[in-house]
């Protein structure tokens, strides 16, 4: 049986079209050492039962292991009533939430996952999420050159570098200019940069190296500029920092995989978006409102969908045409259960579990600032994340990544290894 999914005739078809000979020529781009030579040499093949066996026999020769990678993407303890609740068929199969289909409960659901997000960020208003933590920072970016009417935006070198390019190629297309601030050597004190052009100041808390970001009277300086103050943060910090809301953040945004989700390989992720209620009208996406219906009993309606498969796309706000909502109803029902002291202890062993290690490692640790859960060591060691891929001058610097899963023999052994 062929797997192959178009014919030979399809593939003669396609070639004409596109004014290419054969295969070879339409994959001629691709350097001769990236192709496979030769011929597979398979072994013969296995029923099901066989396959089985082989492939649990493999499995058994793992060696489970902590890697300490961050950079992103958490690995935190989930409940199991997360994967319990999340896999409902009521919620589990729900798409994109549309006003005419909307069941009550997926509503009411999103309403408190936003409700929650307000009271974690410290901001008035949350939308019912994004896509992830890079694309809810170039949201932000759109939304504060919409309400300042600048093309200009500054942010941090110290914020996700892989954030920083998704501004950058959301800027290309609408015709923004991105500068980079520097992080300064002691990840104290910024050189903001504002201009009179200047739309908004991004910085990450903590930022990508791990490291507390000073911001009292940051936002002062911000809005004496006329521009907007942007936080993207770690969720799972605010268990014991302060609330962006309360040091003045205009737009909070951050990447909410360590809410209740997984780290599978990756993905998916979930774009936290929250704001002043002076931006209600600039926020993208949907945002689910409560109310009452004709016989006075509560109930919940889309109350704002700016984007643009709901209203005329010159009025729409971004062209977010999905969301994360069983993404988002996991990170409601970890902050349900966890509560206020379950996410303090989750961040309090985090930060107790890094520092027990950075003091281990002594004078391995690169940059002298507080930090939360990630920090940056110089070592030749194979292990984290190698830092000279985004930062040159941070040569055989490696992000090491400490969460409450992380074990105390773990952490020495890693110890001797670095040192």
């Amino acid at each position: 049986m062929s797997y192959v999914p178009n014919t030979v005739r399809d593939q003669k078809e396609l070639l004409q079209t596109i004014g290419k000979s054969s295969l070879e020529e339409l994959f001629a781009d691709i350097p001769a050492k990236a192709k496979f030579q030769g011929q597979l040499t398979l072994p013969p093949p296995l029923s099901e039962p066989e396959l089985l066996a082989e492939l649990k026999a493999l499995s058994e020769k793992n060696t489970p292991a902590s890697s300490f990678l961050g950079g992103g993407n958490y690995n935190h303890f989930v409940p199991s009533v997360v994967s319990h609740i999340v896999s409902r068929s009521e919620f589990y199969t729900a798409y994109t939430p549309y006003q005419a289909e909307m069941s009550q409960g997926m509503l009411q659901a999103i309403f408190e996952y936003q409700s929650l997000i307000c009271e974690l960020t410290g901001m008035d208003i949350a939308n019912a999420s994004l896509y992830d933590g890079a694309t809810a920072m170039a949201e932000a970016m759109l939304l504060a050159c919409r309400a300042t009417n600048r093309k200009e935006v500054v942010v941090s070198n110290a914020v996700h570098p892989e954030y920083r390019k998704v501004l950058k190629t959301y800027a290309s297309a609408a015709g923004l200019l991105i500068k980079e601030a520097p992080y300064p050597k002691g990840l104290t004190t910024y050189d903001l940069r504002l201009t009179t052009s200047s739309a908004c100041f991004i910085l990450q808390q903590p930022n990508f190296f791990g490291c507390i970001e000073e911001v009292a009277g940051l936002a002062e300086k911000i809005h004496a500029a006329g521009a907007l103050f942007i936080v993207s943060v770690d969720p799972i910090s605010l268990g014991l920092l302060k609330a962006p809301g309360e040091y003045g953040a205009d737009v909070v945004v951050g990447e909410g995989q360590a809410l209740g989700n997984p780290q599978s390989f990756g993905g998916p992720g979930l774009g936290i978006f929250a704001a002043k209620k002076d931006f209600f009208r600039h926020v993208p996406g949907r945002i689910v409102g409560q109310t009452v219906d004709a016989d006075g009993k509560r109930g919940f309606c889309l109350t704002m969908q700016t984007r643009e498969q709901h209203i005329r796309r010159e009025k729409a706000t971004s062209n977010i045409c999905s969301n994360e909502a069983l993404v988002a109803l996991a990170a409601t029902v970890y902050l349900s259960v966890m509560g206020k002291q379950g996410l303090r202890k989750v961040a309090e062993l985090c930060l107790q579990k890094a520092n027990y290690l950075k003091k281990k490692l002594g004078n391995k640790v690169v940059f002298s600032a507080p930090t939360f859960k990630e920090f940056v060591v110089k070592t030749k060691a194979p292990i984290g994340l190698n830092l000279e891929t985004y930062y040159p001058e941070l040569k055989d610097c490696r992000l090491i990544c400490v969460t409450e899963l992380c074990k105390k023999a773990e952490l020495d052994e890693l110890a001797q290894r670095i040192s």
